[in-house]
């Protein structure tokens, strides 16, 4: 436990990655998603669900929805077999159970051991793999299980109609700095932001990007002209968001510039990472909304900081 609780503090841009098989196939997880594996069950089936929802499932008291990941990977029905394992997810605050095949192990590996796939692996927009992960002598696939939610559930998603609900907004100037390593969310995320009257974004596709280009420009007397905000998303190739918070907070130069975490994965536990880091704000993925006011929020703060 003492372990997990330094590397909770430090920020040292590892990542622990569950691996497991779907038909031989080795694939992974972010363990900080993970709620528990628990052996598969009866599941109830719902009527007009999506082809690769199994149905309900309810362990206990909570009631989970059951993916059926060999399905949704394959496009074909799988068999179902008793050996076949639940895991249970937490994020965006949602708790889903995906159906695998079988757990081998964890593997505390750098994001610099994760490469984000390339074009013909990834297929833009529709790609599911996040990264490759090189896991000991096994190339790992990492999942992007919200692209997965979010293709079985759109709602689930970030929703461009919340920006709809802040009243008449006026397009202002302030350059907003964004780490995030999904073209999916990229996009929604200028597509909201831009609705929202922030036009000034630079996008980087992970935190080392991010990272070079405050490095370039730290020394620039003309700095607040050139970032007035950072978002970072946590999950990213290279190097995470918890690394970048941490180098942005602990840079002189850098620190006054307000950070926001925007993740699916803020929960209790990182939480706690994130503040002990310096983030200003930590906001879960979909509220989009939300995010656009605490935006609005730390750039006025700054400003009259600065005024």
């Amino acid at each position: 436990m003492a372990e997990t609780e330094i590397l909770l503090e430090s920020g040292t841009n590892e990542i622990e990655i569950m691996e497991f098989t779907i038909y031989g196939e080795l694939y992974g997880i972010n363990v900080a998603k993970v709620r528990e594996i628990m052996m598969s069950d009866k599941v109830k089936p719902i009527p007009h669900a999506h082809p690769s929802v199994e149905g309900i499932f309810k362990p206990r008291d909570l009631l989970l929805t059951v993916i059926d990941l060999p399905h949704y990977l394959t496009g074909s029905v799988s068999e179902k077999k008793s050996k076949d394992l639940f895991i249970i997810t937490n994020f965006n605050k949602l708790h889903i159970a995906f159906r695998v095949h079988s757990v081998v192990g964890i593997s505390r590996i750098s994001w610099k051991n994760i490469q984000k796939p390339d074009d013909t692996i990834s297929r833009g927009d529709e790609g599911v793999a996040t990264g490759i992960a090189q896991c000991g002598d096994d190339l790992v696939t990492i999942l992007d299980f919200e692209k997965i939610v979010a293709d079985i559930a759109p709602e689930t998603g970030i929703q461009l109609d919340e920006i709809n609900k802040l009243g008449k907004r006026t397009e202002v100037n302030y350059p907003i700095l964004i780490a995030e390593d999904s073209i999916l969310l990229t996009k929604m995320i200028e597509a909201a932001l831009r609705k929202a009257g922030y036009d000034n974004l630079t996008f980087k596709n992970n935190g080392q990007e991010a990272w070079n280009y405050l490095e370039k420009i730290r020394d620039d007397s003309d700095l607040a002209d050139k970032v007035s905000l950072i978002i970072t998303d946590i999950e990213m190739p290279e190097m995470d968001g918890h690394r970048l918070t941490k180098l942005v907070k602990t840079d002189p130069k850098l620190k006054e510039i307000p950070l926001i975490i925007f993740s699916s994965m803020i929960n209790q536990e990182l939480m706690i990472k994130g503040k002990q880091l310096g983030a200003d704000e930590q906001l879960s993925k979909p509220e989009i909304g939300h995010l656009v006011e605490v935006i609005d929020h730390l750039i006025q703060r700054r400003t009259n900081n600065n005024g």
